[in-house]
């Protein structure tokens, strides 16, 4: 579904602050694969996830997805075969607009327009019988602005509108990160939910070890702009934290990791 070849990008180029976030990635996702990414901060993981959305354009490489080249192209050229779910809860929403005609958004993303579809009214049986899925009340509410609802909630509904259309492939920018732990469960609960219900292709980039080794079939470690560690389900299963954080340990020796870094990583990740 995601074949990524010899991937290559830098930010502000021959000048002191250059960054080579990603040097020649290589790398393949199958079809129904639920991939998750790790790594330090600064390793390359939101800006692989940018460049495979068409947020950014790689320097040299190629992508594709579901076999077509899609090098060149920005991201709503993508929009037809990529969702994506952002960190903020904020991102994915017209705040200004009612659940209703956010989803109605969605409902139409990629369509053709002509007349205009309107909101009637087996739409909003549809939406409603949808919105109950989520199980935070939000079905009697279709009316209210999005703005009115809780981070948590946002996240939930724009989820919902992710998988509205069943994407080829369903971009998961650490999405529950900005949530309380109550509600990032809840919305992780959806995730696994939709993800099995719709046979999507996932990549999700997260800062939990433990969501990372709970969720997918696969694990991708990065560091300093590379792939690391790519494991495989088999290997996964039997995997622990302190495993993940030995891994890390190991790249210390061979990328130069200081003392404090681990220590912030073992911090962060237990």
């Amino acid at each position: 579904m995601i074949k990524i070849e010899n991937l290559t990008k830098t930010f502000n180029a021959d000048t002191i602050d250059q960054v080579e976030a990603l040097k020649s990635i290589n790398l393949e996702i199958k079809e129904h694969e639920f991939v998750t990414i790790i790594g330090t901060n600064g390793s390359g993981k939101s800006t692989l996830l940018n460049a495979i959305a068409g947020n950014i354009l790689a320097d040299s490489g190629t992508i594709r997805i579901n076999k077509k080249d899609v090098t060149k192209k920005m991201d709503f050229q993508r929009a037809c075969d990529v969702a994506r779910v952002f960190q903020n809860p904020y991102s994915g929403t017209a705040p200004g607009m009612t659940i209703a005609e956010n989803l109605l958004m969605a409902w139409l993303s990629g369509k053709h327009r002509y007349p205009v579809a309107s909101l009637n009214a087996n739409l909003k049986k549809k939406f409603r019988e949808q919105v109950a899925s989520l199980d935070m009340q939000l079905e009697d509410r279709l009316e209210n602005l999005v703005g009115s609802l809780s981070g948590g909630q946002r996240q939930a509904v724009t989820l919902l509108m992710a998988v509205l259309q069943t994407p080829k492939v369903l971009l998961l920018d650490e999405h529950t990160a900005a949530l309380d732990p109550k509600t990032a469960q809840q919305v992780l609960r959806l995730t696994t939910e939709f993800v099995a219900a719709n046979k999507l292709t996932v990549v999700m980039v997260t800062h939990s070890m433990h969501d990372a080794l709970a969720m997918g079939t696969r694990v991708l470690m990065m560091h300093n702009g590379r792939i690391v560690e790519d494991i495989a389900e088999e290997e996964k299963k039997y995997l622990t934290i302190e495993d993940l954080l030995s891994k890390f340990e190991n790249i210390r020796k061979f990328e130069k990791l200081t003392p404090e870094l681990i220590q912030t990583l073992t911090n962060l990740y237990i």
